[in-house]
């Protein structure tokens, strides 16, 4: 089990902008959503390669901040996703992706069952400021 994916503690990670910024400079900010469900996936980077690369493939590529490289989600996992539809922002400084999960599945942790979850996943009790897993 990891402990920041399954923990109850909220553990914001305030840096990783900063973080991202300073080791991939030449990035923009992806919110990633289901086209069928609209649920929000996840928020990512994105690089004119990655970018590139995602329209050349119709596939979900984006840049991994933490590994300073392509990253094709789900390509470990088996979690893939089809490119439908890319939206700009009004200051063109951020990206929305509309995907399709290829095999149904989203997130590369999994419930209980074994299934591939949404990556948002816990909801934050706002009485007692506990995580709580609403697909255990």
């Amino acid at each position: 089990m990891n402990n920041l994916e399954e923990s109850s503690e909220l553990k914001l990670d305030w840096a990783k902008l900063e973080k991202a910024v300073a080791s991939s400079p030449g990035i923009v900010p992806v919110a990633v959503q289901n086209a069928d469900t609209s649920e929000v996936i996840l928020v990512a980077y994105t690089n004119e390669l990655a970018f590139r690369k995602s329209l050349e493939t119709r596939s979900l590529v984006l840049w991994s901040t933490s590994r300073n490289e392509l990253w094709e989600k789900g390509k470990t996992s088996g979690e893939t996703f089809d490119l439908i539809e890319v939206r700009v922002n009004c200051e063109q400084n951020s990206l929305l992706y509309r995907v399709r999960p290829r095999r149904g599945g989203i997130c590369h942790t999994k419930n209980r069952k074994g299934e591939p979850r949404n990556c948002y996943y816990r909801k934050l009790d706002l009485a007692g400021g506990k995580l709580e897993n609403t697909d255990p």
